[in-house]
């Protein structure tokens, strides 16, 4: 039972992880109806950011703020410079500038910081929490309260205010939101603001969790987090944030507790399937 419970935590933080870069994922698909591939690679970048600043800093708390910055700063970049321009054309277009901006930051985070691996040995000064049987780490409960902090202010800017208001029209019509005023194109930059935020919060999360940091970090991610965002439904953020979590804990107590021969990155793409072939829209997702 003990083993089972540890398992059932370590799944709800990978699950956590997970919904940090599939909310922003689906904030950017629900506006602008592309598949921000590249969203994985903001992630690794927050990863290395984090980790030099820490070296530098000492200080996570630093750390976090400005590989936040950094990553957000790009992925606006990225939405001017190369998203904007491709709107005019069909959406596989703006999909393969996507993985091809994916593949070149990798390449460059390869070149400015080796292909190595490096450690993320972050000292985070909280206490083991018990919790019966089982004591959370202080990575586990750092997971926990950042995933919950960051999902929350997601939560309130999208349903109390009038930014979240003005998203939420803008993702159901953008030419019509724009007609009655709303200022598309500084929706969209924030847009891509809280998501790259995420995404880089999310690096850090990982590096810290796992301990290292390198440049195909994003690889796997970027394609698992496709598959999430269709399996919660597309541009459905609370779905999106479901569908995380339940492949987190799938994820763990399938492979790693109950030792399923199948490859874990699998689990994904046979729940995308599956949903595709039983309830197309997603999980919370609209027809």
């Amino acid at each position: 039972m003990e083993l089972f419970l540890e398992q059932l935590l370590n799944g709800i933080a990978i699950g956590f992880i997970y919904a940090l870069i599939t909310s922003g994922l689906a904030l950017v698909y629900g506006i602008l109806r592309i598949l921000h591939v590249a969203h994985a690679a903001i992630y690794a970048l927050g990863a290395y950011v984090g980790l030099g600043v820490y070296i530098l800093t000492g200080s996570l708390i630093v750390a976090i703020p400005v590989s936040m910055a950094v990553c957000s700063l790009v992925g606006v970049a990225i939405e001017k410079f190369v998203y904007f321009p491709l709107l005019k054309y069909p959406p596989y277009v703006p999909l393969i500038a996507s993985i091809a901006l994916l593949i070149g930051i990798e390449e460059i985070l390869r070149l400015a910081a080796s292909p190595y691996i490096h450690a993320f040995p972050a000292e985070i000064p909280i206490d083991p929490v018990p919790l019966g049987p089982v004591t959370l780490s202080p990575i586990l409960v750092t997971v926990y309260l950042v995933t919950v902090g960051v999902l929350a202010a997601l939560w309130f800017i999208s349903t109390r205010t009038e930014l979240g208001l003005a998203m939420r029209a803008s993702s159901q019509d953008l030419h019509i939101a724009g007609s009655l005023g709303i200022n598309t194109s500084r929706i969209i930059s924030i847009t891509f603001t809280i998501g790259s935020s995420t995404a880089a919060i999310a690096g850090i999360l990982v590096g810290i969790y796992f301990n290292q940091v390198y440049p195909t970090m994003g690889a796997v991610p970027a394609y698992k987090t496709l598959a999430l965002i269709v399996v919660g439904g597309l541009g459905s953020v609370p779905g999106a944030v479901l569908a995380s979590v339940l492949l987190g804990i799938s994820e763990t107590l399938l492979i790693g507790y109950a030792h399923i021969p199948l490859p874990r990155d699998a689990l994904a793409f046979i729940a995308m399937i599956a949903v595709l072939m039983w309830r197309p829209q997603g999980l919370l997702g609209r027809r």
